[in-house]
């Protein structure tokens, strides 16, 4: 794929980094800054305000010299988003998604490096001289139950069973010098490699990776089926391999251009505390309560290392909103074309519900009878979408799911909700879910189906809608400027088609009108 700037040499956060500041979107604070609710209060407020550019924090309080943090790493910049999946800048939404949903039909398997060569491995600490206090993990919220670690940061995990590999993104609180709890929601793959790890009474290998490629921070939040390989997926969505070197400690393989790294194990039945933290519901989800931790026993991290901190909040100043907007529509697009569903024209998760997560639009073009049912069911269940996710709302292809007015248009001119609303009960879901309470309630969850498309069996004489005609579009267009109007012409890709006589009510051709006694009003 080429873009405007050097993207496909980029292989770390520093390279992203550099990339930003090109783009005039990064914003170098010196100042000092407490990491203790400052940290996370400026992060809002100026994540809060479209465009925002990242934030690099130079000065955090209690951190050693040299140590940085990274917020609002891509925002809500499609942009930063564009540069962390290695596209071509300036594309528009909807080509976005088309082109990361081709590329995760590839496969492209890391690639081992000596750990000698690794940069993560610049300083390494094993035993008493492990201590992960001195990473400047931020408390971003008032309510939050203890420091942060794991915000922005990829966990690697090993199936005990097939030996399968996986990346995923949980929270991880610093509970000591040697000890990071580890959330992990109910099903997720992480939480049931432990279970089967403890069944057998061995401790579960497990390592973390901070300060990464935005595109392993991507790779992680996105739910891939379980016998995918989740790095070679990662490599796949960007058009390279993702670097790695083993573990001398757990054997895993791990980002070799990572910031900073640990290594250790979840030792058996062994909990602490962790929680509550403000999360992508922006609600503080979860009460506290007993979490698994990770028994450290190596660290490692490069000279002056750079710790990134992705922001759970309210849209849209929470980290993920955009950047899973775009991925998960691609991933769930992806997901119905391995499925062999046809006609499908566009897929939006809304980034605005719930962080991306919440909401996912599909367009498609109707083929048959019960088309409109099959794709709704089919997208709330596939891998991409199980998770959580509640509304999925079907609309025709002559209407863009990016553009919430236009969905909104046809969930009321063509939704009839005795015949069109389905609701699917005990789903997937999560404990972080606030709606659902009591919180014991929460893993369990239920997705609403909502069919607004043109009836299927009265496509043919279904009213037509207002539409222009494509010549009368490109006249005014070309005289846009010369009738003195700013800017350009709305962009408008479908038109008015009809053929045969003068079109009457309803658009229908005078020769296919009813007799005017059977209309009523």
């Amino acid at each position: 794929m080429s873009r405007k700037g050097a993207v496909n040499n980029m292989k770390d956060v520093r390279d992203f980094i550099d990339e930003v500041a090109a783009l005039k979107q990064l914003k170098t604070i010196g100042a000092d800054v407490d990491w203790d609710e400052e940290l996370g209060a400026i992060t809002y407020l100026v994540a809060k305000r479209k465009p925002s550019p990242s934030l690099l924090f130079e000065r955090i309080k209690d951190a050693p010299s040299g140590y940085r943090v990274l917020t609002n790493i891509m925002g809500s910049s499609h942009d930063r988003i564009a540069l962390a999946l290695r596209l071509k800048l300036g594309l528009p939404l909807m080509q976005m998604v088309e082109q990361v949903k081709d590329a995760f039909h590839r496969r492209i398997p890391p690639v081992e490096v000596p750990a000698a060569t690794a940069p993560v491995n610049e300083n390494v600490f094993t035993g008493d001289a492990v201590d992960v206090t001195k990473f400047p993990a931020w408390k971003a919220w008032p309510l939050d139950g203890g420091r942060y670690i794991g915000t922005a940061c990829v966990t690697v995990t090993r199936d005990p069973d097939t030996g399968r590999v996986n990346l995923g993104t949980y929270r991880q609180m610093v509970q000591g010098k040697r000890e990071i709890n580890v959330y992990m929601s109910p099903g997720k793959d992480a939480l049931q490699f432990m279970d089967r790890y403890w069944k057998r009474g061995e401790p579960m290998p497990i390592a973390v990776a901070y300060g990464i490629d935005p595109a392993l921070l991507i790779g992680g939040a996105i739910t891939f089926p379980n016998n995918a390989p989740e790095y070679e997926c990662t490599g796949g969505m960007i058009g390279a391999p993702i670097e790695v070197f083993t573990g001398d400690v757990t054997g895993l393989p791990i980002p070799a251009r990572a910031e900073i790294v640990v290594e250790g194990f979840f030792q058996p039945n062994t909990f602490r505390r962790e929680g509550p933290m403000g999360e992508f519901q922006a609600y503080y989800g979860r009460p506290g309560g007993a979490t698994p931790f990770i028994d450290v026993k190596c660290l490692r991290h490069r000279n002056n290392p750079i710790l990134t901190c992705a922001l759970m909040a309210d849209y849209p100043a929470c980290e993920s909103h955009d950047f899973l907007a775009i991925v998960r529509s691609a991933k769930i697009w992806n997901d119905l074309d391995t499925l062999g569903i046809p006609g499908i024209k566009g897929v939006y998760s809304v980034p605005a519900a719930g962080a991306g997560m919440g909401m996912v639009i599909v367009s498609l073009e109707q083929r048959y009878a019960g088309h409109v049912a099959q794709t709704l069911a089919l997208a709330a269940q596939c891998p991409a979408a199980a998770y959580f996710t509640k509304w999925f709302i079907a609309v025709d292809e002559d209407v863009d799911p990016t553009n919430l007015d236009e969905v909104t248009w046809a969930m009321v001119t063509r939704c009839i909700p005795t015949d069109g609303i389905d609701i699917l009960r005990q789903t997937w879901s999560t404990y972080l879910d606030p709606s659902r309470n009591p919180p014991a309630l929460r893993p369990y969850g239920s997705k609403v189906l909502v069919n607004a498309c043109k009836e299927h069996r009265f496509l043919k004489t279904y009213s037509k809608r207002l539409l222009l005609r494509e010549e009368t579009y490109e006249q005014v267009s070309e005289r846009w400027s010369a009738l003195g109007l700013e800017g350009k012409p709305p962009v408008i890709n479908h038109f008015e088609t009809f053929e045969g006589g003068e079109p009457g009510p309803d658009g229908a051709r005078r020769d296919d009108m009813p007799d005017p006694s059977s209309f009523q009003m």
